[in-house]
C-alpha cells in the first residue's frame, strides 16, 4: 500500500479533502471515531495487512505513524 493510498483512504474515511491532512495530523482531533477506524481496519485488512488492529491504530492515531505501519 502506498502512502497516497493510505492518505486517500483516511481522507474518505473522514469526508475531507487530502490536502487537509499532514503527517502530523491527529486523526481522532481531526474526527476520526471508532467506527471508521474499524471500517479503515477491514478494508486494509482484506488489502492484506492482516496485522493491522484497532488497538494499534487507535493508540497511535496520528496520520504518518498509520503510513509508517502500512505503507
Amino acid at each position: 500500500m502506498t502512502d497516497e493510498q493510505v492518505i486517500s483512504d483516511v481522507a474518505t474515511a473522514l469526508g475531507v479533502d487530502r490536502s487537509e491532512l499532514a503527517a502530523d495530523t491527529d486523526l481522532l482531533d481531526a474526527g476520526l471515531d471508532s467506527v471508521r477506524i474499524m471500517s479503515l481496519v477491514e478494508k486494509w485488512r482484506s488489502a492484506g495487512h492482516a496485522d493491522i488492529d484497532f488497538p494499534t491504530l487507535a493508540g497511535d492515531p496520528v496520520l504518518g505513524s498509520w503510513i509508517e505501519l502500512l505503507a
